[in-house]
């Protein structure tokens, strides 16, 4: 005799719809039914479920599943089945609903949170500051839970902007900089969909000339040691280079609605990480260098430098400065039995050397330049420059 089937609360269609419904509803909108801090726990249990109730409508809609406006304790109801197969956990949702950690595990999110407060905080980063602080509220409930483990800052990255690029942040500090990253909401979506866009330097420390209009395809922003850069490719003659947010007006216009795709994008930045690989800093070098460089063509310099101690530790430390460095131990100490020095070998474009000049004159007094002779002379004629400034 067969046996017979066992009726369950939501064997009925609408009950197992509207079940359906509210998942969709909590992975499409999560934080969804959030109480509002005033408000008594009473009156944000039931204002928090009126804000489930409306969304559960709203994909109903968008899904075109007619679906009756179910009662409050009836959807309180179809929460707590979702605590008892463990979709939901069973604790206060006090900050708004949403499953699980989505694409991550638990511990790939502490990781992934821990990246996101620092590029908020020390970054500076808008757009990442709204999301932290959005997390960090519907976190809460977890990090309770947790015992305060994951908003604890295990890792933490403290290269901090030296400039203001939060607009939000400038307009509460009245130090409003009419710069580019009042703009980066289109900027970025230019980047996305491979639009030419007009922007404006107003400063160009290095070189002057490159001050006014121009006309630009933005292909990605970078965090670089003390700021934030945009990579950009100029349309009149696909001259890669990077400047400095903060160093651009005010001004983004849309030139090419429809844009250019991802993939012309990705090409054009694919060699602009070639060229910043090859190189040294974030100095791109001038069309005429560009072009021989990316064929393997240009004739690169070979730079040589004696560093001495107590700095010899340090250079060694940087196993991965870059990837086409050698680093020979010379003559040892008859005192020490340690190298008297150490002999720092590395190729790169001519582009570059003004900015691993920059970098050499960090341990100025404990390092000498060997070879070429172009950059010998430049050091030796700074050294006689700080001599004299000092004997004045």
């Amino acid at each position: 005799m067969a046996k017979k089937p066992t009726i369950h609360p939501y064997s009925d269609l609408s009950a197992f719809e509207r079940l359906m419904l509210l998942i969709a509803t909590l992975i499409k909108y999560p934080g969804v039914g959030a109480f509002q801090s005033e408000e008594t726990p009473t009156e944000g249990h039931r204002n928090g479920l009126q804000e489930v109730q409306t969304y559960l409508q709203k994909t109903a809609r968008e899904l075109n599943i007619e679906l009756t406006n179910y009662s409050l304790p009836t959807i309180n109801k179809d929460l707590q089945k979702l605590r008892d197969y463990g979709i939901l956990d069973r604790r206060m949702y006090r900050w708004g609903y949403y499953l699980g950690t989505g694409a991550m595990s638990q511990n790939e999110l502490q990781v992934a949170f821990e990246a996101l407060a620092s590029a908020a905080k020390y970054q500076g980063n808008p757009q990442t500051r709204r999301i932290y602080e959005t997390l960090s509220q519907r976190l809460r409930g977890l990090d309770l839970e947790l015992k305060g483990q994951l908003f604890y800052p295990i890792r933490q990255y403290l290269n901090r902007a030296i400039n203001y690029t939060d607009p939000e942040e400038m307009m509460a500090k009245r130090e409003n900089r009419n710069n580019l990253f009042h703009q980066l909401d289109l900027v970025e979506e230019a980047i996305s969909q491979g639009q030419a866009i007009e922007i404006s330097r107003s400063s160009a420390p290095y070189q002057r000339k490159q001050i006014g209009l121009m006309e630009v395809w933005p292909l990605q922003l970078i965090y670089y040691d003390i700021a934030w850069y945009l990579i950009y490719e100029n349309c009149s003659n696909n001259h890669l280079a990077v400047g400095r947010v903060n160093r651009f007006e005010n001004h983004c216009q849309i030139l090419t609605p429809t844009g250019r795709g991802l993939a012309a994008q990705q090409q054009s930045l694919a060699k602009a990480h070639k060229l910043l690989e090859n190189g040294w800093g974030l100095y791109l070098g001038q069309p005429e260098e560009q072009q021989p460089e990316l064929r393997g063509e240009l004739k690169l310099e070979t730079v040589q430098v004696k560093f001495f101690p107590p700095v010899i530790p340090f250079i060694l430390e940087g196993e991965r400065r870059h990837p086409k460095q050698k680093v020979s131990p010379g003559l040892k100490d008859k005192l020490t039995g340690q190298p008297a020095y150490i002999t720092y070998e590395i190729s790169l474009p001519p582009r570059s050397l003004n900015e691993f000049s920059l970098w050499v004159y960090r341990y100025s007094h404990n390092a000498q330049v060997i070879s070429p002779p172009e950059l010998v002379e430049k050091h030796r004629l700074a050294a006689e420059a700080l001599i004299k400034r000092y004997s004045q």
